[in-house]
């Protein structure tokens, strides 16, 4: 996942995968987000920490398919 370009079913790119989110439970992890841009190169390395009011992920759900070397997500996708 990490590297793939997210973009939108029309192609609008909204930047590369650099690190995923995910949160623990029974012994396993679900991923929540797929972390975009710049700062999400900082946090996959441990550099600064998520922050709720900077946009820079992609929720897990929006997430339509997963082709080659992109990840696909619905039109009109936002990053929260």
């Amino acid at each position: 996942m990490v590297g793939r370009m997210v973009e939108t079913e029309s192609g609008r790119r909204i930047g590369r995968c650099r690190d995923m989110r995910a949160i623990a439970g029974g012994g396993s992890l679900k991923v929540t987000q797929l972390v975009v841009g710049r700062r999400g190169r900082l946090e996959h390395f441990g550099i600064g920490t998520p922050r709720a009011q900077t946009p820079d992920a992609v929720p897990w759900e929006s997430v339509v398919r997963i082709e080659g070397s992109r990840i696909v997500v619905p039109d009109g996708t936002e990053l929260v």
